[in-house]
């Protein structure tokens, strides 16, 4: 058993995927709770997702509350000097307790259980036994260090725009697949292929593992990169990052759609969707529906 430091980072809900990347970059990090939720009966009864719990390994020698005050002070100037504004950011404030011979790599998975996504999908972690009905789709997922569980808003959106909007036989594109859970679920509706890709090298191999779990391992092609490194055009979108991200990124996203295609965004504010529909405006493309779930939006577009 390992000693660990639970650090608390009480943040606005929209710098979450900020301060989750700070955790994994900077310490040494086992884990990371992104919202603490309740269920009941598969359905999400309370959430709380404005606080970041990371999991770091404790050394006396090398980390105390205040140094570790100091990593994140640092970190948010420099996400300043990136473009990231005071509203966005929000403050931070961080707070820290010693636990004493937990092992985090198992502690974690008491908190995650099976969660009913959509109207005809159910999350299972791995660890765990799900039953379903023939009329619903169930996913296995590990998700090890990588963002996408099936519990949060962002990526349940996500879900339920897939099976509104996918049809047998698309060709699929997730930007920023994280876990792979949006890549594996539209195989699932019958997407022929998916590519999926996540500037993040690391959780890569955690999607494959996610796939191979799935069944779907050989419907999949994994990249490490974004929008910009792809060269096909796709008739179904997902792209579950950040609303700043989403902008930025809008001509690129555009670029990969068929005409007539369909794309799900997320990982958006409620307060900050307007960002998001103007860039989604200077596309031309069409807003088809825009969905809500507690505070965060998705926004699905048509490429007319």
């Amino acid at each position: 058993m390992k000693d660990y430091f639970e650090v608390c980072v009480k943040i606005n809900p929209c710098a979450i995927e900020l301060v989750t990347e700070i955790f994994f970059e900077r310490f040494e990090c086992e884990g990371v709770v992104q919202a603490e939720e309740k269920y009941k009966d598969l359905e999400l009864i309370e959430t709380t997702n404005n606080v970041a719990k990371g999991y770091i390994k404790y050394d006396e020698e090398d980390f105390s509350i205040e140094e570790i005050q100091k990593v994140f002070d640092l970190a948010k100037e420099e996400l300043k000097e990136e473009g990231f504004t005071d509203e966005e950011l929000g403050t931070w404030s961080v707070t820290a307790k010693k636990i004493i011979n937990q092992d985090w790599s198992k502690k974690w998975k008491e908190h995650w259980k099976p969660t009913k996504a959509s109207e005809h999908v159910i999350i299972c972690p791995s660890w765990e036994e799900c039953a379903k009905k023939d009329s619903e789709i169930l996913i296995t997922l590990d998700p090890g260090s990588a963002f996408g569980t099936g519990t949060h808003a962002t990526t349940q959106l996500c879900i339920q725009a897939i099976e509104k909007y996918l049809k047998k036989g698309d060709e699929v594109a997730d930007i920023g697949t994280g876990s792979g859970i949006l890549a594996i679920t539209a195989i699932k509706f019958g997407a022929s292929h998916a590519m999926a890709v996540d500037n993040d090298p690391l959780v890569i191999d955690v999607a494959k593992d996610n796939a191979q779990i799935n069944g779907v391992f050989n419907k999949i092609d994994f990249a490490y990169g974004s929008a910009d490194m792809l060269t096909e055009q796709y008739d179904f979108v997902c792209a579950n990052i950040l609303h700043n991200i989403l902008a930025e990124i809008m001509g690129d996203l555009k670029r990969i759609m068929k005409p007539h295609s369909f794309m799900v965004m997320s990982g958006i504010l409620d307060e900050k969707k307007q960002i998001v529909l103007d860039a989604v405006n200077e596309q031309e493309l069409k807003v088809v529906e825009i969905m809500q779930q507690e505070q965060w939006v998705a926004i699905v577009v048509q490429n007319d």
